[in-house]
């Protein structure tokens, strides 16, 4: 029997923000993060939140928040960079899978805390980092959205070298869906699997993204959100990344949050955006995520009318996760599967923590 996620339910959860017993089979646990969580004025330290790829990055980004008293958004900026200059990691920046057509189309976007200023490029072809790109947007210009070969362009002005971002490791997996392809499968979902490499072996088309959320010792705050986006995607199509308030937002009176998953998910709920507001309002880190990510399901649930492969057996059939960090120094993560991990780094160093979970 489906579980169905009532509008009671929602409105119990707007007023309580952990409406678990709402829904059968729906958790909502609080992340073990928020109940240990000292403030960033107790501390007096700085905080990072990511997504599970982003080990290195949180403690990069400490590190300069705090030895270099580098701007929050700039320590994002520069700690993603590891990420996308990594061959291993091929959902950003160099080693990539690309789109379509064989070609590596990234997406970025960041934002400062203390101006409420952001930046960002999408569809941007040939530059390793599009973060930093995104940046200069924000800093060099009176733009938020810089696109294609006009910010291409934009990176090359600014001494951007031009580089081949398509691995060999990439290129094979692209040309074994190309060649295993049938049909237009442009329509959700996209089971396509990639047996040609042992990352993807046996798993549908992957997507995947770095977010980066840092809190100051100051309590300024600075977030990033960079991809290489949908594996074969549609030349041009971009998600939720380079987008602010869903990719990524931050407000420097209360607090930052980032999403990675589903980009389409998050695009159509303002998923970050939500959770901000949803911290302003009082809500925990992690009580914000799930709120997000139970916005996301009745979305989905609605929207399966539709397209019926977006709900399966009573939960959004995709995976989606988001991260925050409220200016008092608590952080948290949800995802809508459960399972996953995020990193964090505080003044107890480097770890990965356990997400907390949406649908067990």
């Amino acid at each position: 029997m489906e579980s169905r996620i009532s509008r009671r339910g929602l409105l119990r959860a707007s007023a309580a923000g952990l409406a678990a017993g709402a829904v059968p089979g729906l958790v909502a646990r609080a992340a073990a993060s928020e109940s240990g969580a000292a403030s960033a004025q107790a501390n007096a330290g700085a905080v990072a939140v990511a997504s599970a790829n982003g080990i290195e990055a949180v403690r990069i980004a400490v590190e300069l928040a705090t030895d270099k008293k580098m701007r929050p958004v700039s320590a994002a900026v520069r700690g993603v960079a590891v990420v996308e200059a990594d061959p291993n990691d091929m959902s950003v920046g160099y080693g990539g899978l690309p789109n379509e057509l064989g070609v590596v189309q990234l997406d970025s976007s960041c934002m400062d805390g203390p101006t409420h200023n952001a930046g960002s490029v999408a569809s941007i072809e040939d530059i390793m980092h599009p973060a930093q790109v995104a940046e200069l947007v924000m800093d060099q210009t009176d733009h938020v959205n810089l696109v294609g070969p006009g910010a291409r362009q934009f990176a090359i002005d600014h001494g951007f070298p031009v580089e081949d971002l398509l691995t060999d490791r990439a290129r094979k997996v692209w040309l074994k869906w190309r060649s295993t392809r049938t049909g237009d499968d442009r329509l959700w979902p996209l089971n396509d699997t990639n047996p040609v490499d042992p990352v993807l072996q046996g798993e549908a088309r992957p997507w995947g993204t770095i977010h980066c959320s840092v809190l100051a010792p100051n309590g300024d705050l600075g977030c990033c959100t960079t991809t290489s986006g949908l594996a074969f995607k549609i030349p041009g199509r971009i998600g939720d990344s380079p987008l602010v308030g869903c990719g990524m937002y931050c407000d420097n009176e209360v607090g930052s949050a980032g999403a990675t998953g589903r980009g389409e998910a998050a695009i159509l709920s303002g998923g970050s955006w939500l959770i901000v507001e949803r911290m302003r309002n009082g809500d925990t880190p992690t009580e914000a995520c799930l709120y997000a990510l139970r916005r996301v399901a009745a979305q989905a649930e609605r929207g399966s009318r539709w397209q019926p492969a977006l709900w399966k057996d009573g939960r959004p059939n995709f995976g989606l996760t988001f991260y925050a960090v409220r200016k008092d120094g608590l952080y948290g993560s949800a995802n809508m599967r459960g399972g996953g991990r995020f990193a964090v780094c505080d003044s107890k160093g480097p770890r990965r923590e356990a997400c907390a979970a949406l649908y067990e």
